[in-house]
């Protein structure tokens, strides 16, 4: 049956445009019961026997949830325990456009055979597909088809054939005037918290209830204790009329009273506002995206230099804060204060629970794994049991009277401190994608045993007569690449970089290629790797192993013996890698696993090897010969990578810490700084070089794909190269895989498809590989942190020689050389009268008692693990020497260490 609806709409030019628009309506759209034999079909989905148990509704039932349970109560919604439950397509419809990773969520619910959740397309069937009525909002439209469906199936159910003895459908709904409707139609309807506290033998699931509006009032405060935020509307004109700036919140993790908020402006301009005080920052969370009013100039404020964390006891409601006393006339900043909120990132937060010092309540503060997220006041019966555990809890609102939001319990991770629960906390905190590959991203896998076509060959060159060789470090198992070198003929060299092809195995748009693209990288934890493709994939067939056949990509050069290049082609190929074997190494901290107990027995920093450069030097030269022959070809959507040039502001610190020892660093190009930085020395202080080193780097800005028909700069400041990509590592980087792609394409060895060449899709594309590289980033260095961590609890008390690298208000930042390790000595205290500090940010100096800090400044501190607070355990640095009255702590006697267990080769 087709309903089509003809309407007209006036055009740019002043015509008239006649617009026809058609729905499709059948009756043979079955109702997913096995109960039914009406419409019974092979495959049914909601079940008799999976029928839930609860005290309200005693019979046998199935359940549809309207828009607003799914999107509010998802949580409760995915517990093993809710079964047999309606999706209707009004519902699914609603939730995609409304918020994207409830939809996600949902979709994998239905997809889940054990949850007999069946998804029915009532908008295209005859019976319950309604218009909207002249004058009915969407909305009320909306939930009019919900309650049309529920009644279809209520009276389908009971005209059925079979015996349904009993078998009804329940409603559920926190609207009231949608409740009132329903029950006036005769429907069984209840609000979602009254059906879930009456299911039988699951209390715990009331604890992921998230609130209502109308129980939020109940455990928040009577005294205002924020401003109201304004309305979108009011917003959105204060935005167009320069009133208000829109921007990206970002709280300090050192200072819970300080934020910055990130202001994009046009082309590559961008500013920060800083944000001081709980009733300025009103309310918003990290990665929010707020509205904020600019103060007056007279009140413009400079960064808090003080390290100052929201610990210890939790304040009441309405108790006031205690801000610090920044000076206001060195390096003031443009200050704001948002006034609203225009979209809320939040997501369910790992963390623990601090319980209640008041006898049985059931309310208690939440802390979260990350310091940048507010403490989350919560209702739970279970919190003795979730004590010392690691929770998830998510946000629900946070009212103007109380200092913290309001939120739900999840679910439980595992008890705090064990490896598995930190390392699962780790991943969710950083977004990491790690769930096992679905079985329909596996079914793209080729069959096993796979070989090598004659179609392969044919469409390839055979270089497998070549000497080509990987290096990488014993018992890698993803190799990427792999070179070779040979003399030709004419007394020119021939070296060629030979790169994984693995887009022949990742075919676009298919299950495979839609997860690589959403991991977009693979991570490496310490003793852990979460790959972006399946390990069939990633260690086998695409990886470059010595002595096997295997699929190429290569970037073949002919230069002469001054390196110049002569000629550049690219080509696929088939390789057979010779062994060529290397221990590779960097300056990062790496750890040595005891093979049975998996836990640190060492840890080192480990020096540069020259093949390093080696290999990198080539393969930086393949990703800029591939770069600019994918732009050649495709000016509009070339999958590029640019790092832009820091503002000179940035090199502040850098220029004072070089300043300090009589050195001169230049910042006029990246070849000034890096001359400068080659013959920075200073006699007797062989590590000054390196030092300096790191302070440069944290100078940098971070380097980024994008899509070069959406931007005008391609200049990569670090490399000082013109335009760069990446293509020698798609095993690990989905970035490579479009970038081999486009190659094809470019050199004729395969087809395009329409997202390749639409630069819209790549500008989205590249976001969120920016955003999946930089969490990756963040979740690696949380690894290290964590298996330091443990390294230092084994050994106790160690005394270590290190560095000032930074100079605070309060404190010095110490990097110890020998472990690759960053740590803060503190010079305040929280329990009793501290020495006497005088900091001078211009120096940057601290004085403690008459004697001086500056940074590179050697010191000596002991190094232990502070466990004290079990979420935040840290290394504790303090000082030795230099010796400060009041300050130094006596260097303890170090115990012998136990011999190091044989290491596992």
């Amino acid at each position: 049956m087709l309903k089509s609806k003809t309407f007209v709409r006036k055009t740019r030019s002043g015509g008239v445009m006649k617009i026809v628009r058609e729905h499709y309506l059948r009756d043979d759209i079955w109702c997913g019961s096995e109960v039914c034999a009406e419409c019974k079909q092979e495959s049914t989905v909601l079940q008799r026997d999976a029928c839930i148990e609860s005290n309200l509704c005693s019979y046998p039932h199935y359940v549809i949830p309207d828009t607003n349970v799914v999107l509010h109560q998802i949580d409760v919604l995915e517990d093993p325990v809710i079964r047999n439950v309606i999706i209707l397509q009004t519902v699914l419809q609603e939730v995609r456009h409304r918020s994207a990773p409830v939809y996600k969520r949902l979709k994998d619910m239905i997809h889940e055979k054990e949850k007999f959740f069946y998804a029915f397309t009532n908008e295209h069937h005859r019976e319950t597909f309604i218009e909207r009525e002249p004058g009915e909002s969407a909305n009320d439209r909306n939930d009019r088809a919900i309650r049309v469906a529920a009644q279809w199936y209520s009276q389908h159910l009971k005209t059925s054939e079979s015996d349904a003895d009993g078998l009804k459908v329940v409603l559920l709904t926190n609207d009231q005037g949608n409740k009132q409707k329903a029950e006036e139609s005769g429907l069984l309807v209840y609000k979602c918290e009254e059906y879930i506290k009456s299911l039988i033998g699951n209390p715990e699931l009331v604890d992921r209830l998230a609130l209502s509006n109308d129980d939020k009032h109940d455990i928040t405060s009577s005294k205002v204790l924020f401003p109201e935020h304004l309305p979108l509307s009011r917003i959105q004109a204060g935005i167009k009329s320069g009133a208000f700036v829109q921007g990206t919140f970002r709280a300090s993790r050192d200072n819970y009273l300080e934020a910055t908020v990130f202001v994009q402006g046009d082309g590559e301009e961008s500013t920060e506002i800083l944000i001081q005080g709980l009733q300025n920052l009103n309310r918003a969370v990290y990665q929010d995206v707020v509205a904020v009013q600019l103060l007056p100039q007279n009140q413009w404020v400079a960064p808090s230099s003080v390290v100052l964390q929201d610990e210890g006891a939790a304040k009441d409601d309405n108790e006031e804060e205690k801000e610090e006393d920044e000076e206001k006339a060195v390096n003031l900043k443009p200050t704001g204060k948002v006034v609203g909120i225009i979209k809320r990132n939040w997501r369910p937060f790992c963390g623990m629970l601090n319980i209640s010092q008041i006898k049985e309540s059931t309310r208690h503060l939440f802390t979260p794994a990350d310091r940048r997220i507010p403490r989350i006041r919560i209702e739970t019966r279970q919190a003795s049991t979730l004590a010392g555990q690691r929770i998830m809890v998510a946000i629900d609102g946070w009212p103007k009277h109380s200092r913290y939001p309001n939120g739900h319990f999840v679910r439980s991770l595992g008890n705090a401190g064990e490896k598995d629960t930190e390392q699962e906390v780790l991943l969710l905190e950083h977004d990491v994608p790690h769930q096992d590959f679905s079985q329909a991203v596996l079914s793209f896998l080729p069959k096993m045993p796979w070989t090598i076509t004659p179609e392969d060959m044919a469409r390839r060159e055979d270089l497998r007569n070549l000497t080509v060789c990987s290096v990488d470090p014993p018992g890698c198992t993803d190799i990427d690449d792999a070179l070779h070198c040979r003399e030709l003929n004419n007394g020119n060299l021939e070296v060629g970089v030979h790169i994984a092809d693995v887009s022949h195995f990742i075919r676009p748009g298919n299950a495979m290629d839609r997860e690589a693209a959403n991991r977009g990288t693979t991570v490496y934890l310490c003793g852990k790797r979460i790959d972006m493709v399946p390990e069939l994939l990633s260690s086998n067939l695409c990886s470059l192993r010595s002595n096997v056949e295997r699929l190429a990509f290569s970037c073949i050069w002919e230069m002469n013996h001054e390196a110049e290049i002569l000629k550049t082609r690219f080509t696929k190929s088939v390789i057979n890698s010779k062994v060529w074997a290397l221990t590779l190494s960097s300056l990062e901290v790496r750890f040595h696993i005891d093979s049975e107990t998996h836990d640190p027995i060492d840890l080192q920093t480990k020096e540069l090897m020259e093949t390093n450069s080696m290999v990198e030097e080539f393969m930086l030269l393949a990703n800029i010969s591939v770069a600019q022959k994918i732009y050649d070809e495709f000016p509009d959507c070339a999958m590029l990578r640019k790092h832009p040039a820091p503002p000179p502001s940035n090199y502040d610190i850098l220029l004072k810490a070089a300043k300090s020892k009589g050195v001169e660093i230049h910042t006029d190009t990246a070849k000034a700084l890096a001359d400068s930085l080659d013959v920075a020395r200073v006699d007797g202080f062989p590590y000054f070089n390196t030092l300096l080193r790191i302070l440069a780097t944290r100078c940098m800005m971070q380097a980024v794909y994008f899509c070069s028909g959406m931007d005008s700069d391609f200049h990569h400041y670090g490399l000082a190269s013109p335009i760069y990509t990446h293509f020698t590592s798609p095993i690990r980087r989905y970035a490579d895989i479009i970038v081999h792609r486009l190659l094809a394409v470019a050199i004729a060895a395969d087809s395009t498809y329409p997202d390749l060449m639409d630069k819209q899709k790549q500008s989205a594309l590249a976001n969120n590989l920016n955003y999946r590289h930089k969490m990756s980033q963040y979740a690696q260095r949380a690894s290290v942190a964590f298996h330091t961590q443990l390294f230092f609890k084994s050994r106790g008390i160690l005394n270590e020689e290190g560095f000032v690298l930074f100079v605070r208000k309060n404190a010095i930042i110490v990097l110890i050389p020998k472990f690759g390790l960053e740590g803060t000595v503190f010079f305040d205290a929280k329990d009793k009268a501290g020495p006497k500090l005088v900091f001078d940010e211009e120096g940057p100096t601290l004085n403690v008692e008459q004697h001086t800090f500056r940074i590179f400044d050697k010191v000596k501190v002991t190094i232990s693990l502070d466990a004290s607070n079990i979420q935040h355990q840290k290394i504790r640095m303090s000082l030795i020497d230099p010796v400060i009255p009041g300050v130094s702590v006596p260097a303890p006697e170090v115990e012998p260490q136990a011999k190091k267990p044989k290491l596992d080769h």
